[in-house]
């Protein structure tokens, strides 16, 4: 397929643009972060995506979604990203519905998702990286299962209707199989949730899971074969926060090329200056190289190719490199102002340090890639 939006995208694109350029820019996440809010998000917001249909971009039209791909969603996420719009997209609508899609939690949670009313969150990682390992102990209890242990960087872990968690079930740590997933309510008695703000003044959440009963209908897919609806979530939300990388890097991008055109150094516009020149053709060059590679793999993943795998994990890594190459070039060429609070070029590197984590970073996927090869 050619690596370009086709019309209907196109149009998608222009319509998520204005809307979260208007609802949603820059100023809209200063303003939550200004007054500490402890949501980390507006749900009012998230009711509007809900209304513009958003919200059920990956969900079959026989279920009251759009019934589009993850190319659609990558649209959605990119607009995300360009204005550091604080929102559950990606981890509600895109990697939890990936999960949920083909079980029986579908036709609980679907509606929800879809009126903009619920909001997951996915407690995967359980260390200061990600990592495949699971290590949480869900245990046989009754008609359902004990969870016991802990997750980390849960984002809106604090505020979710819905949590998504890997637990083991039988195995070590380290095993492939041996896994399931649980789709765990907000309410369950036995589960604390500690938030904390990140570097981008997102909140993410450490979770303690004290012996939290859940009945078997809880299971997501099959005991012990939760890495199939696992690697659903994580092959989607790789691509989906590399989108949303994209996003963040193009809009650092923008910014910074927009400065060169007006900052004078000497009564010289520094746009005018060689240097700077090739340093940006430079940053042009490796977006629209991370950007090929982002839509790749959307494409894969939409077509369910086998070769998905290796293109979500390019993807991650180029987005997360290009990115902070884009960050950092839009620090240096704001000079000293840069760093400052009142210049939006700190909260696009900021964000773009989060996301690069999120999923795994640049090296992890780099060590995937070369041990799927052989290495």
């Amino acid at each position: 397929m050619p690596l370009y939006l086709d019309d209907d995208q196109t149009v998608l694109q222009d319509t998520i643009r204005d809307f979260v350029a208007e609802h949603a820019p820059v100023s809209h996440m200063r303003v939550l972060r200004d007054a500490d809010d402890k949501t980390g998000f507006s749900r009012d917001l998230w009711k509007q995506f809900a209304e513009m249909g958003f919200t059920g971009i990956l969900i079959g039209d026989d279920q009251g979604g759009l019934g589009l791909g993850h190319v659609e969603a990558g649209v959605v996420l990119e607009e995300i990203g360009r204005n550091l719009s604080p929102s559950p997209f990606l981890s509600t609508a895109v990697a939890a519905v990936e999960a949920l899609k083909g079980t029986g939690q579908a036709e609980r949670w679907f509606p929800g998702i879809i009126a903009g009313e619920t909001v997951a969150a996915l407690a995967i990682d359980e260390a200061a990286k990600h990592r495949d390992t699971v290590a949480m102990k869900a245990e046989r209890s009754g008609n359902g299962f004990k969870l016991t242990g802990a997750k980390r960087f849960v984002t809106h872990g604090h505020t979710a209707d819905l949590i998504i968690v890997a637990a083991r079930t039988a195995g070590s740590d380290n095993d492939t199989d041996g896994v399931t997933l649980f789709a765990v309510p907000k309410d369950a008695a036995g589960l604390t949730a500690n938030a904390e703000r990140l570097a981008d003044a997102s909140l993410a959440a450490r979770l303690e899971f004290d012996g939290v009963e859940v009945d078997a209908d809880a299971v997501i897919g099959e005991v012990d074969a939760g890495r199939t609806p696992l690697d659903r979530l994580l092959r989607a939300g790789r691509t989906g926060a590399s989108a949303e990388l994209l996003g963040v890097g193009g809009g650092a991008m923008d910014m910074t090329i927009g400065y060169m055109k007006e900052r004078k150094q000497f009564g010289t516009l520094i746009g005018s200056f060689q240097a700077l020149q090739h340093r940006a053709a430079h940053l042009y060059s490796e977006m629209e190289v991370a950007r090929a590679a982002v839509l790749k793999a959307q494409q894969l993943l939409d077509q369910g190719s086998d070769r998905a795998d290796e293109a979500v994990s390019v993807a991650k890594a180029m987005t997360a490199l290009a990115t902070t190459l884009s960050v950092q070039e839009g620090i240096q060429m704001h000079g000293g102002i840069g760093m400052t609070d009142e210049y939006d070029i700190g909260f696009y590197m900021k964000r773009a340090r989060v996301l690069a984590e999120m999923f795994g970073d640049a090296n992890f996927h780099a060590d995937r890639l070369a041990v799927a090869a052989g290495y």
